[in-house]
């Protein structure tokens, strides 16, 4: 697995794409600390973790376009496959490289976390909790985006399909918001990726957010696993 990951890790900067998605997250990130934190002499870094929700859905799937999209269109995929190492540890090589790009994206904050430090008192209970809560979100965005880059040989057609599954997810709240019932109202927002993320952007640590986030990683990362195994057996 460290092997996939190291040579999966690597290839994200041996094309442009690890390095405009990482410059993307600091721009966006720089500029909603400059106008939450530097103009209004704030210590409250939740505009900056708020902001990380929009980048996540937009870019991500920027991210995960190639994953293995790439890897059917050359054909690589079979060797892969034949490979002696297990499917799942294959997967987690993926999908953790990934993750580490996008740790390194939104680690960003923590340096402007240490900038307010100098000058306040930095609240580091709600900005640790937040930079956890964000990392686990993305780690969702990650999973969902490749599974449904295992599913294509196309990277236009991976990126398209992880957008619109992205701004679904957006949309959740509201969808809830019209639902003729309270039951279907509560079902369908219970699903809310949003409301669950900025319960950490606002520095609520619960656990509850945290099993669902981690539920939904392992669901997709599951499910790319089978798309490979009726491959390899099929």
């Amino acid at each position: 697995m460290l092997a996939v990951l190291r040579r999966e890790f690597k290839s994200y900067f041996t094309s442009p794409i690890g390095y405009v998605f990482i410059a993307v997250a600091y721009v966006v990130a720089g500029v909603f600390f400059y106008l939450s934190n530097i103009l209004s002499n704030s210590n409250d870094m939740s505009g900056v973790f708020s902001s990380f929700f929009l980048f996540t859905l937009l870019f991500v799937p920027l991210l995960t376009m190639r994953m293995w999209a790439d890897e059917r269109r050359l054909k690589t995929d079979q060797a892969l496959l034949t490979a002696p190492v297990s499917l799942f540890a294959l997967m987690m090589g993926k999908y953790l490289a990934a993750v580490l790009v996008y740790a390194l994206a939104i680690s960003i904050s923590l340096v402007f976390a240490l900038i307010v430090s100098v000058t306040a008192v930095a609240n580091w209970a709600m900005i640790i909790g937040s930079f956890v809560g964000t990392l686990l979100f993305g780690a969702c965005v990650i999973a969902i985006g490749m599974f449904i880059s295992s599913l294509t040989e196309s990277q236009l057609v991976s990126a398209i399909g992880s957008l619109f599954v992205s701004l679904a997810l957006w949309m959740i709240d509201s969808i809830a918001s019209i639902m003729p019932t309270n039951f279907l109202k509560q079902a369908v927002g219970s699903l809310s990726f949003y409301s669950r993320y900025n319960d950490f952007a606002v520095g609520i640590l619960d656990l509850a957010n945290i099993f669902f986030f981690v539920s939904v990683c392992a669901v997709f990362v599951f499910l790319t696993i089978r798309v490979f195994e009726k491959r390899r057996w099929g």
